[in-house]
């Protein structure tokens, strides 16, 4: 009698494993890991990764120089990796971009910042799995260089980005102030290095953990 309910015991179906909570970070160089020593383990979604488990599985889809705007430069849309990251079906996007779109070539279109960032959100949140969007705030500039304008950043992209997340319900996610006063951590004045990668990873970090644990 033992050895039977032993044998049916073994029968009985387990639970499924859970299956890992997918997270797209877009952005751009700085997303991409531009700046910092050996970016494959340093870039801050890889660091965000380790910091957020095995529970989670965190891919990197930061493209250098790729701009939120459509009419700008390079525009992101025109990528690989926004494709890649919309067949990624993630349950978490943290969206970054906006630094290059200060470029004048570039913020000659900013009637069209909002409408675009607006479409962009509206993609990922039409995907099926429904994710969580954060929306975070560029990081400093430290001077006009690679024609990335600080005080625009500071001035018209992030009031637009705030807007556009109050419209939209969404969070969004403070690296501007995470970051600044701390220039010594950019070495080319706009591309943090791994002590600042690893600063973003966190604050990212505990805002989605503190919107999973409220």
């Amino acid at each position: 009698m033992i050895l039977m309910l032993w044998a049916g015991s073994l029968a009985w179906p387990l639970p499924a494993p859970a299956a890992a909570i997918k997270v797209a970070c877009l952005g751009d160089s700085i997303t991409e890991g531009a700046g910092v020593d050996n970016p494959t383990v340093n870039a801050y979604p890889v660091v965000l990764g380790r910091l957020l488990g095995t529970n989670y599985t965190t891919r990197n889809f930061g493209v250098s120089g790729r701009t939120l705007l459509k009419k700008g430069d390079y525009p992101y849309w025109a990528e690989a990796a926004f494709r890649n990251a919309t067949n990624f079906l993630p349950d978490i996007v943290t969206i970054k971009l906006g630094t290059n779109d200060s470029k004048p070539q570039n913020w000659k279109y900013k009637d069209q910042f909002a409408t675009d960032l607006r479409a962009l959100v509206d993609v990922f949140a039409g995907l099926s799995s429904k994710p969580k969007i954060y929306l975070c705030l560029p990081v400093p500039a430290y001077s006009i260089t690679f024609d990335i304008n600080p005080d625009i950043i500071r001035n018209e992209i992030i009031p637009i980005i705030k807007q556009v997340a109050a419209e939209k319900g969404l969070q969004t996610i403070d690296l501007y102030t995470a970051l600044s006063g701390k220039q010594e951590i950019f070495p080319d004045d706009i591309h943090p290095n791994a002590i600042g990668a690893a600063l973003i990873a966190r604050t990212i970090h505990g805002a989605v953990l503190s919107a999973r644990n409220p």
